[in-house]
C-alpha cells in the first residue's frame, strides 16, 4: 500500500483512539467529577472571585444566551480597535501598519466567531501584539464559547423537567482551563521542539540558496498555531498558513496539527454519550458523521493522487499526483486529507492551496462546509447536527403517525419553526451572497471603484465562480479557508463576508440552545413501545438522508455551475 495512504489512515485512527478517552474526560469535567486537572480549581475560583461571578448560580437558556452575546460584543469592540490602531501598540518590531476600517471590521468579526477568515497576510498586516493578545486570545474564547453553548444543550437533554441549565461562565472557563489549554500546551511543545518559532524578535535576514537575501518573519508562532488547530480556529500566523515551513516544519508536525483539527470535535460526540449515559446514541451520531466524512475523503484523495488528466494527456508523468499548490514534504494524499479535515470542521487552516486542487476536491471541500455538521467546529458542530436530529425526529414521527418525541420531550410546531429557520439560514447566506457578488462582478466591472470587480478573480469561468461560492460557504460555515485566486481584501468582500460570518455564527447557536431550553421545560414523557428510538442504525440512516436531501436540494445547482462543470470541462 502507498505510504501516503498509510499516513492518512494512521492519522484518522490515532485521532479516534485519542478522542474516546478524551470524550470521557470532558464528560467528567462538566459533570463535576474528579479529574487529574482538578489542580486548576484554585485558579478558576480566583478568576470567578475577581470577576464577581458565582459559578454555582443556575441559568435558564435565555440567561445563557444573554451572557454569551454580551461578552462577544465586548470582544468585538476590543479586537476592532486593537487592529485599527495596532501600529501604535507595542510588540511591533517589524513596524507593520494598522488595518483599514473595513479590514479590521472583517478580521474582528472573523476571529470572535471562530471563523478566522484572513483577507490579509499575517506577517505583514498583523503585529505580535494583535497576533498574541487579540487573535490567540480569541482562539481560546471563541472555541470555549462553542463548547459552553453545546453544554447547555447537553444539560437540557440530561435533566427531565428543568429550566436550570448550569452556569455559562462555569462551562466557559472550564472549557479553557480543563480542555483547550492543556491540549494546546502539549501541541505547542511538540511544535517548538520541531522548529516552529517561539520568539518575540523581528524579522531575520537569511541568505538563500541562490545568494539572495530573504527577510523571514518570526514571533511566538508555536503557541498560536497550537490553539488555532485545537480550537478549530484556523487563521495562520503566516499568510500561507500551515503550508509555511516555520508554521508546519515537518511530517511529524503535520500529523500532530492534523490530529488536533478533528480531535475535540470527535471527542465531544463521545462526551455526549458519557454525559447522558447514552453511548449508543453517541455511536449513532459518530457513525453518521464518519460516513459523511469518509464520503468526502475518498474522492478528494483519489483525485489528487491520480493527477491532472490534462497533464497526463500531454504525456507528462505525475508520480506524486497533482502537486500544484502542494508541499512536496507532505504529498498529494496528506494534503487532500487535510483539505477535508479542515473543511469538515470549522478549522479552515491549510497545508496546501485549495485553489490549486482538482475540481472534485474543491466540490468535496465546499460540500463539507455547506453541510457543516459532519464533526463540525468545537461545540457548534454538534449544535448544527442537533438541528438535523430535530428535523429527522419530526419527519419520522409524521411517517408513523405519532407525535414526534426526542429524549422524552414532544417536538411541536414552535421547535420545528426554529429548526427550519436555522436549517434554511445557511444555504440562504451562501447562495444569496454568491448571487450578489456575481451580479456585482458582471454589472459593475467598469465602475470607478478602487478595486474593480473585474480584478477580483484570477481565474475566469467555472473556477472563478467556484472562488466566490467557496468564499461565502467558508464564511457561513465559520471555516475561514479560501481559494487564493480571489482578491478579497476590499470593501465589498470585507463587509459582505463580515455580515455573513456574524449571522452564521450566532443564529445557529441561538436556535439549538432555544430549542433545547424549550424542550427541557416540557413534561417528560416516559419511553413506551411506540417511542421512536433515536439510538439505532435505522434512525442514523434517517438523519443522514435528511442531511443529504437538504444539502443536495439547496446547493447542487450552485455546485453544478462551479466545480461540477469544471470537472466535466477537463478533457
Amino acid at each position: 500500500m502507498n505510504t501516503e495512504y498509510i499516513g492518512i489512515i494512521f492519522i484518522y485512527l490515532a485521532t479516534v483512539a485519542l478522542a474516546i478517552p478524551l470524550g470521557k474526560y470532558i464528560a467528567k469535567v462538566f459533570k463535576g467529577e474528579h479529574t487529574w486537572l482538578d489542580f486548576m480549581a484554585p485558579v478558576e475560583r480566583f478568576i470567578f472571585k475577581i470577576a464577581g461571578i458565582d459559578p454555582n448560580r443556575e441559568m435558564n437558556w435565555k440567561q445563557h444566551l444573554k451572557a454569551l452575546l454580551t461578552i462577544n460584543v465586548i470582544w468585538l469592540f476590543y479586537a476592532f480597535f486593537c487592529l485599527l490602531f495596532q501600529s501604535h501598540l507595542p510588540l511591533n518590531p517589524d513596524a507593520n501598519p494598522s488595518q483599514s476600517p473595513d479590514l479590521a471590521f472583517n478580521t474582528a468579526l472573523s476571529f470572535i466567531t471562530n471563523t478566522n477568515l484572513q483577507d490579509y497576510s499575517g506577517e505583514s498586516l498583523a503585529t505580535y501584539f494583535t497576533q498574541h493578545f487579540v487573535f490567540m486570545f480569541l482562539h481560546f474564547v471563541s472555541a470555549a464559547t462553542g463548547i459552553a453553548a453545546m453544554m447547555v444543550v447537553f444539560k437540557a437533554m440530561k435533566d427531565k423537567i428543568t429550566d436550570k441549565l448550569g452556569n455559562f461562565w462555569d462551562f466557559f472557563l472550564k472549557s479553557i482551563t480543563r480542555v483547550l489549554l492543556p491540549i494546546s500546551f502539549v501541541v505547542a511543545i511538540i511544535l517548538a521542539f520541531n522548529g516552529t518559532p517561539t520568539s518575540y524578535k523581528g524579522k531575520v535576514a537569511v541568505i538563500g540558496l541562490q545568494g539572495d537575501t530573504v527577510h523571514v518573519s518570526r514571533g511566538p508562532v508555536a503557541a498560536m498555531v497550537a490553539i488555532k488547530q485545537v480550537g478549530s480556529n484556523g487563521g495562520g500566523w503566516f499568510g500561507t498558513n500551515s503550508a509555511h515551513p516555520l508554521e508546519n516544519p515537518n511530517y511529524l508536525t503535520n500529523i500532530v496539527e492534523n490530529i488536533s483539527i478533528i480531535l475535540i470535535p470527535i471527542a465531544l460526540v463521545f462526551a455526549l454519550g458519557y454525559y447522558l449515559n447514552k453511548k449508543k446514541l453517541a455511536w449513532v451520531v459518530f457513525g453518521v458523521m464518519t460516513i459523511g466524512f469518509l464520503a468526502m475523503v475518498y474522492p478528494s484523495v483519489n483525485a489528487e493522487v491520480g493527477g491532472n488528466p490534462n497533464i497526463a494527456h500531454m504525456g507528462i508523468s505525475q508520480p506524486g499526483g497533482s502537486m500544484e499548490g502542494k508541499e512536496v514534504r507532505f504529498g498529494a494524499a496528506a494534503s487532500a486529507f487535510w483539505g477535508i479535515t479542515t473543511t469538515v470542521t470549522s478549522n479552515g487552516s491549510v497545508n496546501s492551496m485549495h485553489d490549486s486542487m482538482m475540481p472534485v476536491s474543491g466540490m468535496a471541500q465546499m460540500f463539507d462546509m455547506m453541510i457543516n455538521a459532519f464533526y463540525g467546529g468545537v461545540g457548534v458542530g454538534f449544535l448544527n447536527f442537533y438541528i438535523f436530529i430535530i428535523i429527522a425526529v419530526f419527519i419520522s414521527g409524521l411517517m408513523v403517525g405519532r407525535t414526534p418525541e426526542f429524549m422524552g420531550r414532544k417536538i411541536e410546531a414552535r421547535e420545528m419553526k426554529i429548526a427550519s429557520l436555522i436549517a434554511l439560514l445557511h444555504p440562504f447566506l451562501i447562495l444569496v451572497g454568491t448571487a450578489i457578488s456575481t451580479y456585482v462582478l458582471v454589472h459593475f466591472s467598469n465602475a470607478g471603484w478602487a478595486t474593480k470587480p473585474s480584478a477580483w478573480l484570477n481565474n475566469p469561468g467555472f473556477h472563478g465562480f467556484s472562488e466566490m461560492l467557496y468564499q461565502y460557504a467558508s464564511s457561513s460555515a465559520n471555516n475561514g479557508s479560501g481559494y487564493a485566486g480571489l482578491t478579497a481584501n476590499n470593501i465589498f468582500w470585507n463587509v459582505s463576508t463580515g455580515v455573513v460570518i456574524f449571522l452564521a455564527r450566532f443564529l445557529p447557536i441561538i436556535g439549538p440552545v432555544a430549542i433545547a431550553g424549550i424542550l427541557a421545560n416540557k413534561k417528560f414523557v416516559p419511553e413506551s413501545a411506540g417511542t421512536l428510538k433515536t439510538d439505532t442504525g435505522t434512525f442514523g440512516v434517517m438523519i443522514l438522508a435528511v442531511i443529504i436531501i437538504v444539502a443536495a436540494l439547496s446547493f447542487f445547482p450552485a455546485l453544478t455551475l462551479g466545480p461540477i462543470a469544471e470537472h466535466f470541462s477537463i478533457k
